[in-house]
Formats: structure tokens, sequence, C-alpha cells
């Protein structure tokens, strides 16, 4: 997947940079545009793939009928842009039997002044459905307990819904239908011909092959959901397997053209170092394929349906195939969002973007171990982050439709039924019995290899970068004293150090989307962390664990203060700490403990931990009394209760009263009990006398209200701009949610801290457009 992806960005374009486009349309208007560049490969893209749409719609558009309206909502038909399908089971009660839905949730829309829902209505054993403007009253029949039958109430459990899957006996119903009106998404009960429309034979030629063992991932092997066909309808099937045969015609038909337009016609393909029209026609062909890949994508019983939104949550919402309930139905030849023109539009786009290059790019299919005999190159690489993905396995979904339509094209890539698994590098115990402790060996002794290969290779004048996205998450307890690493990082940072390498720095890089369904809601990586590498001196020296830590001192606190005042998210500082911290320790050749034993990489890192944690307290200090006894009481219990005795001593520690607190608004006193208020309860005075505390609560409820407005004009109308104490306490306060496991919290503060930039300049423009005072003589 990886090579014929490089293959479309690096090998392809240059082969045909500046040709026309060789389709008819564009022929017929020569000399009226420029193909400079990439400019006719996309427009033949684009030309090819609305010639496949309209073909596949000639063959089974009739499987995809447009939907009577009803009065109430303009009559008429209207385009389908998705059919909603509950899965079904019997119910388990002896006394009922009936066919239960499995529904996540009954509501259709939950955007503000346009929600709809469906009504599930049971009549003798029968359940149909209306759908109605508002919110849905009933909670959906499914969730992480397991499933209720909605015509006697009685309990469902998994076993019982995995057995009848497993058996063959999980059917679907259409609950409502989605449709293109005139002022936006409508909702529509069902009706017969839509039903009826979706009942179709499975199609011939669809791929083989079973999904991989990979536990908590790929969870519908759970559910007897094992082989790829089966994450599909019939209809969606139909759809795919007709699309990808209409890849490969495209490909003659653009060849044709192409020898029309008076490319040479030498019969030699992509694989064969052609440039002429059969080549032409492959590559074509390659950017269509992707096309019908990014379909499958959305064309899945695993995709589900944003109610929030209005729009489909893909199969790989993020990297595993979930168990998905209600699923969505996208309309390959609507106009919306899931139609196969939406999922082809992005590559013509991509392609004219791409740079030129001087020379012709190579994409190879090669073991990273061996050496393949490159020397004096840059080198730039994003390895495998040890268990966190396992590519191989979630691959083999897009790989078996990429297979369909290429593997005439490119042969040898796509002449396994699956993608190869033994030698990927990666640390999954399950594979090949390996177990834990295999898995760990079996990753740092590859990426060892790996990178003593990667140091031949690289010149001596460009540091190698290597990118890293892992979040650091083992905490031990040894002495009472906490300290945090993690063997993804351990054994990455390990295999880079003894092959040879320095690490002199680390960049965040912002890769990491905030679409992402991982990142949503949680304090998930903002960035990706790239490891600056240099080769380490033949003659670098010896050091021991004071020299080690002396140096970390020296050095770490001034890389902590830069990265702050680039305004790094909280969430990734910690990770971006480890370039500074590992540097001092990968300077020396070997760094000795007290007793003479080598000190292990996840000791430094252990040791760089510590350093950051000092870091962030020694700060406290500068924080305004009332504001310490807050992030001590934050630390101890966050807004929860404690006694007042408790908190008293506290207080008195830190020279403030439980009076004067709550008389500042920081906390409230009752019955015994204090607690800090919460961030809704604090009250709205802003002055700039406020402990730096409150500010921070005010700035934080602010922007979870009412976005980077309201915190804008909190920052210049009552606080002068003066808060910069508030973003410090706010890197502060995440550290410590983050490792209490408060997810709700750090999302929070490093939501702050990284709108901190646009919230300084909504600010500033606000200060700007403020009217002022003029005087007498003005």
């Amino acid at each position: 997947m990886a090579v014929t992806i490089n293959k479309a960005m690096i090998e392809i374009p240059p082969l045909f940079a500046d040709t026309p486009a060789v389709n008819p349309d564009a022929r017929a208007r020569e000399g009226m545009e420029s193909w400079e560049g990439n400019n006719g490969l996309a427009a033949d893209v684009e030309h090819y793939g609305a010639w496949m749409k309209e073909e596949a719609a000639r063959r089974i558009g009739h499987l995809y009928p447009k939907v009577r309206v009803p009065a109430e909502q303009g009559g008429g038909e209207a385009t389908v842009i998705a059919w909603l399908w509950a899965r079904t089971v019997k119910c388990p009660n002896p006394a009922c039997g009936h066919e239960a839905i499995l529904v996540r949730s009954f509501d259709l829309s939950k955007k503000k002044g346009k929600e709809w829902h469906v009504e599930p209505v049971c009549e003798g054993g029968e359940v149909r459905f209306e759908v109605a403007p508002g919110k849905a009253t009933q909670v959906g029949t499914v969730n992480r307990r397991g499933a209720t039958c909605v015509h006697c109430g009685a309990p469902i459990a998994f076993d019982h819904i995995r057995e009848e899957s497993r058996e063959g006996r999980m059917g679907a119903k259409l609950m409502a239908v989605v449709a293109e009106g005139q002022r936006g998404r409508i909702y529509i009960a069902p009706d017969e011909v839509q039903i009826a429309a979706a009942d179709v034979p499975m199609p011939d030629d669809y791929p083989q092959g079973k999904l991989a063992y990979y536990p908590g991932h790929l969870n519908t092997n759970a559910y007897g959901l094992d082989e790829f066909w089966k994450l599909f309808s019939n209809r969606q099937l139909t759809a795919l397997t007709t699309f990808s045969a209409l890849v490969g015609e495209a490909q003659r038909k653009t060849e044709a053209d192409a020898i029309a337009a008076g490319l040479p016609d030498d019969g030699i393909g992509l694989d064969d170092g052609g440039t002429g029209a059969r080549a032409y026609g492959e590559a074509i062909g390659v950017y269509l394929a992707f096309a019908v890949d990014k379909c499958s994508n959305l064309w899945s019983t695993i995709t589900g349906w944003m109610n929030d939104r209005g729009a489909f949550r893909e199969t790989f919402a993020r990297q595993a195939i979930p168990m998905v309930w209600d699923y969505a139905e996208a309309n390959p030849f609507s106009n919306s969002g899931g139609s196969f023109l939406q999922c082809l539009s992005r590559i013509p786009d991509t392609l004219t973007y791409l740079p030129l290059q001087v020379t012709n790019g190579v994409a190879r299919q090669f073991d990273a171990q061996s050496d393949n005999g490159m020397r004096g190159i840059l080198v730039s690489t994003d390895p495998p982050y040890y268990d966190n993905i396992g590519y191989a396995d979630l691959s083999d979904y897009f790989y078996v439709w990429l297979r369909q339509s290429l593997r005439n094209t490119y042969p040898k890539l796509f002449s396994t039924m699956l993608v190869p698994k033994h030698e990927e590098l990666v640390a999954t115990p399950y594979r090949e019995n390996r177990g834990k402790g295999g898995a760990r060996e079996f990753f740092e002794e590859g990426m060892f290899s790996t990178f003593k290969q990667v140091n031949k290779y690289a010149c001596e004048d460009v540091p190698v970068t290597i990118y890293y996205a892992f979040k650091q998450s083992e905490t031990e307890t040894k002495n009472d004293i906490e300290s945090t690493a993690s063997t993804g990082w351990e054994t990455m940072l390990s295999a880079i150090i003894r092959a040879g390498f320095s690490i002199t720095g680390t960049w965040p890089i912002k890769t990491e989307s905030a679409g992402r369904a991982i990142s949503q809601g949680t304090n998930a990586l903002a960035s990706s962390i790239v490891l600056v590498c240099r080769k380490r001196p033949e003659g670098a020296p010896m050091g021991t664990r004071r020299d080690f830590v002396m140096a970390l001192k020296r050095e770490l606190r001034a890389a902590l203060d830069k990265l702050r005042s680039s305004n790094i998210a909280p969430v990734d500082l910690a990770q971006s700490a480890i370039g500074p911290g590992i540097g001092v320790y990968s300077r020396f050749s070997r760094v000795l403990e007290a007793d003479g034993s080598l000190m292990t990489v996840r000791a430094a890192l252990q040791i760089i931990n510590q350093e950051l944690d000092s870091y962030f307290s020694d700060q406290d200090g500068e924080l305004d009394r009332e504001s310490r006894f807050c992030v001590d009481l934050y630390t101890q219990k966050a807004f929860d209760t404690i006694p007042f005795g408790e908190a008293d001593v506290l207080a008195r520690a830190k020279n403030v009263s439980i009076e004067g607190l709550a008389a500042k608004g920081l906390l409230a006193s009752a019955k015994g009990h204090v607690h800090l208020l919460d961030r809704g309860e604090v009250s709205n005075r802003v002055s700039f006398t406020l402990p730096t505390w409150l500010v921070t609560q005010q700035l934080t409820h602010a922007l979870e209200d009412g976005g980077v407005t309201a915190c804008a004009k909190l920052l210049v109308g009552a606080f002068g701009g003066k808060t910069d104490g508030a973003k410090a306490l706010a890197y502060r306060l995440f550290t410590i949610a983050d490792k209490k496991n408060w997810q709700q919290e750090a999302f929070a503060y490093n939501s702050l801290v990284t709108a901190w930039p646009e919230i300084q300049s909504k600010a500033a423009q606000l200060a700007d457009e403020a009217p002022t005072q003029g005087t007498l003589f003005d």
C-alpha cells in the first residue's frame, strides 16, 4: 500500500509532467488551456472518473432509486444521500422471540433547530419506523452493557448477539432515508421501494480474504464478520465490484485516447518503465483505483452516521474496525458526501499541488533491515510506533480492493492475496506467538538493524529526522517516587542510540488532525515529534550518572522555557522534552550508574520526566499564595470535597484562611466540608487583582462556553492582557490532570494553551475596534 501511494506521488507525475490531457473534451479545447506540470494528469483523472460514474449509473443506477418526499416536506422526489440501517437479532426471551433491533441512538439529526428522530413502532411482532421532527424521547436499544428488546424489554447479552451473528442470523432493517432537500438534508421514513431496491444478490467477483487476528482493533471478528466481504451489504459489494472493474475499462479507454493524442503506442506498462500510451492509461488507473479504495472506507456496514453533523463516519475513523450497530449506506450517485465523485474530487486537486521534481522519484518495496546500497543521502522516516498500530493487519482492508483494480498494473506488488506480515516491525505479542517479551525484543532488534543501515546511508552534514507520535503512558513507583517512561519510546531510542546516533533535538510538528475520532474530547497528541539525529563522533566521552544529571539540570529548563514560549500544546510538552533530555544522554558513548552498570534509556527517560515535574512544581513558587493553595488542593481532590480540618491545615501552611478563600470566590465551605468551585461555579467578577487560579478558571470556562471570542473579551476587557500567569498555570494543571487520568480536565487546559495565540490575536482585534473616549479638544 505504502509503495503504491509513493509511486503515485513521486514516481508517476514526473513521467508525464507537462503532458497535455488526452481525453477528447480536452483535445477539443487544444490551445485554450495550460498543461503545465500535472494539470494534464489531473484533468484526465477527473474526466475518466466522471465517465466511470456515468457508466456505473447505467449498469447499477436502478439499485439506487430516488425517494418520494412527503407533501409536508416539499413533495416530489429527492436524491438519496444515505440509507440508515439497524442490525437485528432474534430476541432470546422465549415469550417473545421477535426481531430485536440494535440501535445506538434514535436521533437522526441533533443540529440546533434541525432536530429529527426515528420512532420504532411495534405491531404484531414486527417493527416499523416513523420519522418525526424533534429530539428522540426513547434511548437506543444497545450500549456497552448489552441490548434491550424493543418488543418486550428483555435484556439481550452480547454473548447472544455474537452467537446469532456467527451463525449467520444477524439481519438488518432499514430505519430511515436521508435525502437532498431544497434547503438541506431531509429525513424520510423508508417505503417498500427503498427496501426492495436494497434486496440484491451477492456479486460474483468480490475480494476474498480473512481479517487478521488483531484483538481490540479488528472487533468484528468476535461476531463472525471475519472475512472482508462480510463487512459489506450485497448492494455495497455490487457497487464496489462494479467500480473496481471499471478502473480497468477506464485504463483501456485512456490508452486508446492517448494513442489518438499522439503518445507512443509501445505497449510498455508502468511496471516496466513505460512512458507511452499504455503506461499513461495505467497511471490514470492508479489514481482512479485510489478513488474506489476511498469509497470502500465509506461504503461498508461499519460506516456510521454522525447525527451531530449530518455526515458519514468513516470505517476507519480510527486505526481499527469496530462493531457498528446502526450503519449508514452511502449513495454512490448522489451529489453529497459519500458519493463516488466526492471520493474522486480530492485526487485531481492533490495532483495539481504535488511539487514538480527535477529528477524522477523511485518508490520500491525493500526490507529496511538490509543494505539497499544507497550512500550519502538525506533520510527522513516515519517508523512504526511500537505496538500502537498493526499497519499490515489494517492495510488488508484497502489492499483487497486495490488489488481488484491494480493487480495487472503492478503484478509484483499485488502478487499476494493479503499484505505480507511476517517481517513487519511492530511489537505485536499475538503474531507468531511471540508474547510480550518476544515482541519487544523483535521490535528493538529490528529497529537497531534498521538504524544501523540508516547510519550507513545518511550523509554527514544533514541530520536524520525521525517522526514519532507515541504518548508516554507508563508510571512506576520505586522508593515512594513516581517515574514515567514508555516502552515504545525506550525501545525506539535505544535502537537509535545503539546504532551510533546522537539525538540533538526534537521538533514538534502539527500533523495530527483534531477531527480524528481519537482526538475528539481527549488529550491525544496534537503533533508528531520529529527526532533530530546526527552520527555520534567516534571519540564521544563516557559519562557518569552525576555528569548526566548535572548537564540535564543545566540544559533542560532553558529548552522547556523555549518550548513553552513557542506555545507548544501541553499534551506534547513531555514528548518534546525527550529531545533535549535524551540529547544529553546520547552525547555520551555510555553513561555509568554509581555501581558501574550501564544506565538504560528507560532510566534516563525517568530522570528526564522527574526533571520535567520539578520544572512545573518550582513554578508554583511564582504564584500568589491563594493560587498555590488551590493547586495543592486540586492535586489532591480536584473539585471534590475534603474535610474542613484537612483543608484548614493546608491553608495555614500557605498563610491563607478558608474564610478568606471563600470570600474571594475560590471555594465553598459548608457543614464541615470544603471544595474548590469548579469552572461553572466561579464568579464572573473580574479584575486585575484576582488570584491567577481564578483567572485561569474563568478563561478556561469562557473557552468551553463561548469559544475564542468569549476568551478574548475577558482578556481585553477585564484583565487588560495581563494573563501570562494563567497560561503558565494551565500548563501546570494539565500535567496534574494528565497524571491523574482526568481526561476532561486535561483536555480543557490543553485547549486553553493551544488556543492562546488565536485568543491574543482576537483580543488585539477587539482592542483596536473598541471606541475610545475623546477629549474636549479632539
